[in-house]
């Protein structure tokens, strides 16, 4: 693992490098420079690839989440042969790819700039605590141990604290990416933003709440459980109700809770649909036709009738 080790130093380095590219990539689409825009793109998948690589030790190891470890993995293939599609010719992953350039840009920023990052964290962790109290629960709420914020929630059998990966902002950069990335009026993609980001923080407030008290009062705490946590990700002692809370449950509700966000922005938003479909042909090797397969009608123009052009 030192290799992996030595790499993950440099993962908010190529980051930056990764956004960088893929909007570079998006620049030559807008200048009607499609084929440089191709190989720049697919350069960008590449970069990216080893992006994932690098977060890979951090997810699997240190926060000990198989979701988002494996889920790293499977994404490093899946980057470079993104890549190869597109020096292929495979132009529609253009679109694809402007959708993560501006996942980026959400994202990265969000972590990067001190103030912006306290502004998040805190406003989550008050909202947290608020909803813990309102569940009977009296924690004592005070300074977490990274960055100084007011971020943690003590109880008396373990504590925990509101982290930038809590605050639901990759979630909502997924979804602000796909949704700019289409092809659609502006006030439909606003309205659909905001529809996703309102769902999503009030989802992510529930299960910080869950998380607080379940890791908080040792829900978990039981003999056949810690066995297969300790098998599972060599977790053990007071640990364990946190991971089963945090690292089971609440990722795997997160992933079916994203894919039922989708159903209903999709609705809302069906130019989606083909940034989705160029995806699944990255992740199958199958050409799919969602709109007809889900049974989704034509976008809706504000007022009127089905149309195969909103305006």
């Amino acid at each position: 693992m030192a290799p992996l080790d030595a790499l993950a130093a440099y993962s908010d380095p190529l980051g930056w490098v990764v956004i960088a590219a893929f909007l570079t990539g998006t620049a030559l689409v807008v200048a009607d420079r499609r084929e440089a825009a191709r190989y720049v793109a697919a350069g960008a998948w590449a970069i990216f690839a080893v992006f994932w690589l690098s977060v890979f030790p951090h997810f699997m190891f240190e926060v000990k989440s198989v979701i988002e470890g494996v889920g790293s993995l499977v994404a490093v293939p899946a980057s470079l042969y993104t890549g190869y599609l597109l020096l292929q010719g495979r132009e529609s992953l253009l679109t694809l790819s402007t959708a993560v350039g501006v996942m980026g840009v959400l994202y990265f920023p969000t972590q990067a700039i001190p103030w912006v990052r306290k502004l998040l964290i805190e406003t989550v962790a008050d909202q947290t605590y608020w909803g813990i109290t309102a569940l009977g629960y009296s924690p004592e709420y005070t300074t977490g141990p990274i960055y100084g914020y007011q971020n943690e929630f003590v109880f008396a059998g373990f504590s925990t604290y509101i982290i930038y990966a809590c605050t639901g902002i990759g979630s909502i950069a997924i979804f602000a990416g796909l949704i700019a990335a289409t092809a659609a009026p502006l006030r439909r993609k606003l309205r659909s933003f905001a529809l996703a980001t309102g769902i999503i923080w009030v989802l992510n407030i529930v299960r910080n709440v869950f998380v607080a008290i379940a890791a908080g009062r040792q829900w978990f705490q039981h003999d056949a459980v810690a066995s297969v946590a300790g098998a599972a990700a060599g977790v053990e002692g007071p640990h364990v109700s946190f991971w089963v809370a945090h690292s089971v449950i609440s990722q795997t509700l997160s992933v079916v809770a994203l894919v039922g966000i989708t159903w209903i922005v999709v609705h809302r938003l069906p130019e989606m649909l083909s940034i989705l479909e160029e995806a699944l042909f990255v992740l199958t090797g199958t050409e799919y036709d969602l709109r007809e397969e889900l049974d989704i009608q034509p976008a809706v123009a504000d007022g009127g009738t089905a149309v195969d052009g909103d305006a």
